[in-house]
């Protein structure tokens, strides 16, 4: 197996993951467990307006759908960085770092962006549906 072969499945692989994550955040947490109207309330508790969390939550469900099929996914992947920031700034910057704080440590969404910002270096991969235009 070729190193370039071995690049165009770790690129997809990443790709795939990240969607994957991101789909996870919208559909089984903001959705599934929390609920939209839960998740709103959630955006005004801490001081957002409560029709952030279904943009929100659009966002990353087209965003994670993007993504895992590869249609324009470096593009989406920077798209969801401002999201991130979000979640940082106003729910997790206060609690610290690791995951089992309560309300979660920041370290997470940030090691999303890493991976966000990783994605529009690499591209979209081979096996992407619809490849975002090369940087030039």
């Amino acid at each position: 197996m070729t190193q370039d072969r071995l690049t165009d499945y770790a690129v997809t692989l990443l790709r795939v993951s990240l969607g994957v994550m991101y789909l996870a955040h919208s559909i089984v947490l903001k959705l599934f467990t929390f609920g939209l109207a839960g998740t709103a309330g959630y955006f005004e508790s801490i001081s957002l307006p409560g029709w952030l969390a279904y943009v929100t939550f659009a966002a990353e469900t087209v965003g994670g759908v993007m993504l895992v099929l590869g249609i324009y996914a470096r593009w989406a992947a920077v798209a969801l960085i401002p999201a991130l920031l979000g979640a940082i700034i106003w729910a997790h910057a206060g609690n610290g770092w690791v995951f089992n704080a309560p309300n979660g440590g920041w370290e997470y969404p940030l090691y999303l962006i890493v991976l966000s910002i990783s994605q529009l270096l690499l591209g979209d991969g081979r096996y992407a549906l619809r490849s975002s235009p090369a940087f030039r």
